[in-house]
Formats: structure tokens, sequence, C-alpha cells
């Protein structure tokens, strides 16, 4: 499993919404989304590089949003993401665990390794966007 937690200045509103919404999550996630993201629906977030979709199996306002989404190229390895939003202060605290990764499965420990790195730099992004209204995906 990968866990992280981070602190934001933003309220649990404001961040829930910058999962939720396709038009907030497109200003720090991906280049674009094609699709809702309402629950039970499967939707394709688009980068430059790459397309993936990604299915919303739960949604509670300002508080859960849960997903499944492909690690590996050829679809073999799905996980679940799970980001939990509680008040702090006058901001959030926000809690993604996305897993299980399997470890005897080929791949797995590549995709836990990538997933680490990955959603290091996508919590970073989502912060600079919510916290400073800051861009901080690299341009092509």
């Amino acid at each position: 499993m990968v866990r992280m937690a981070r602190r934001l200045n933003a309220p649990p509103e404001r961040v829930y919404r910058s999962w939720a919404d396709p038009e907030e999550l497109a200003r720090w996630f991906p280049d674009r989304i094609e699709g809702g993201l309402a629950v039970g629906a499967r939707s394709m977030l688009v980068w430059p590089d790459r397309r993936v979709w990604w299915d919303v199996i739960e949604a509670h306002p300002n508080r859960t949003f849960v997903f499944r989404w492909p690690w590996l190229p050829d679809q073999r390895l799905i996980t679940t993401v799970s980001v939990t939003i509680d008040p702090a202060g006058y901001g959030s605290r926000l809690e993604l665990v996305d897993g299980p990764f399997p470890l005897d499965q080929l791949g797995a420990i590549d995709a836990w390794a990538e997933a680490l790195a990955n959603w290091g730099e996508a919590l970073a992004m989502l912060r600079a966007h919510l916290d400073f209204s800051v861009d901080l995906r690299p341009r092509v």
C-alpha cells in the first residue's frame, strides 16, 4: 500500500472539488478529462504522453473520493485509491491510500515504487494549486 497525508490550507469543500469536479481536476493533475466523475462513471485522464481510465466507485461530498485505475500498461494491476478529507483548523487534512500492490505479481514492486514517486509529485501539485494558485505541471 501507498499511504500519504498532507495538510492543506483549503477547506474540505475545495479539496473535495479538486478531485471530484473534472474541470478542477484538470487544473492540477491530467491535462484533461474525458467523461464525468460521478460514481459508476468511467472517465479517461489524458496527459500528453498517455491516457488512463479512472472508475469512480465512491464519493461522499467533502469527505471521501474513491476510484480504481490501472498501474501497468497491460492493465494487469488495478488498484483502488481512497482520498479522505478531514477538517483541520482553517484548512484540511488529506489522506491518500493506493493499493494493494501484490508484490508477488510481476511488475507490482515497480508499480509500487512508481506510485510512491507519482503520488508524492501529484500531492505537491495539488497543494500548489489549492494553497498558492500555481500550476506545477511540466509544460511540453
